[in-house]
């Protein structure tokens, strides 16, 4: 492929087989073609690497690179980027389903509105099944003009998965990669944040599922995650849990002081993430309730195969 394609897309992967499949073929059918997909199979043991190899040898916008052992899951995502040669980027995930039209969307949404650093859409959560069981409403200040705003929604009202939106590859190369502490894609979201406000396309084109195996629930603790995201992190000498709640506060710290605000909005923000703090450090009973994503009005009555390429739509 020598034409330098205007989108990159990274998808790490591990032991992925069930998924798989299925999520290429959302990928590789969208009506936006203009880039490559970057995939790095993190030494999986299961079918993941014969699903890839068939994939790449179909379609040549697909780069396919093995790990020789298990790197985890935080480097895995940052060899993608790396070897991304896209204006913009994306990270996807293994296990999730994309609307066909949501590329098209997110890109046209970053040209018309250039100060815009992310865009995104609307999603849901699927099961194993496909079968809609949760629709959320955005609710983030993220499109707001003011970093400080969009920092403190950011904080305060987590929600959204906008790590896994289209971003300007020019401000991911200005921030720090993704780390291996506790929620350290919301460090990184942050950082991306301060940088430019996020854009959420008002339509349902990206389904998260949730299944026994996703990361998150097969590895329930701080630490199982945390040695998800780097081995390195298992041992309990080294990475005492109480280190990786300290380098998850230290990370927003870091977030604020490396991103492009002037003085002002740098000491708001640092009044946001000590009150944030001031508000963790309360009993769970005594802390102000985070109000939850709403859920759509037609949340359980979206058909996920007429809008994701691949899929027969059913009678």
């Amino acid at each position: 492929m020598s034409r330098v394609p205007r989108l990159s897309i990274g998808l790490p992967v591990y032991n992925g087989e069930q998924y798989l499949a299925e999520a290429l073929d959302a990928l590789l059918g969208q009506s936006y073609e203009d880039f490559e997909l970057i995939i790095s199979d993190n030494a999986s043991t299961d079918g993941t690497a014969d699903i890839c190899r068939h994939y790449a040898a179909q379609d040549p916008r697909i780069r396919y690179i093995r790990q020789p052992h298990n790197i985890g899951a935080a480097p895995n995502h940052n060899v993608v980027f790396r070897e991304a040669r896209g204006e913009l980027f994306k990270w996807a995930s293994h296990d999730d389903l994309y609307g066909r039209e949501l590329l098209r969307r997110c890109v046209e949404a970053l040209d018309e509105h250039p100060h815009v650093v992310l865009a995104h859409a609307w999603h849901a959560i699927i099961d194993g099944a496909d079968a809609v069981t949760e629709r959320f409403d955005y609710r983030l200040a993220t499109d707001s003009p003011h970093a400080p705003e969009r920092f403190r929604s950011l904080l305060f009202a987590p929600g959204g998965d906008d790590f896994y939106g289209v971003i300007r590859a020019e401000v991911l190369r200005r921030i720090a990669p993704l780390d291996s502490y506790h929620h350290a894609d919301r460090t990184i979201v942050a950082e991306i944040a301060l940088h430019g406000p996020f854009h959420q396309v008002p339509e349902l084109l990206y389904f998260r599922r949730d299944h026994p195996t996703r990361a998150e629930r097969a590895n329930p603790t701080k630490r199982t995650r945390c040695a998800n995201l780097d081995p390195r992190r298992v041992d309990r000498l080294r990475h005492p849990t109480v280190r990786l709640l300290a380098d998850y506060v230290w990370g927003f710290v870091g977030v604020v002081r490396r991103a492009p605000l002037s003085p002002t909005d740098r000491r708001q923000c640092y009044r946001y993430l000590t009150q944030w703090l001031a508000s963790r450090a309360l009993p769970q009973r005594l802390r102000p309730a985070a109000e939850p994503p709403a859920p759509g009005s037609d949340a359980l009555t979206v058909a996920v195969d007429t809008v994701v390429p691949g899929r027969r739509p059913t009678s």
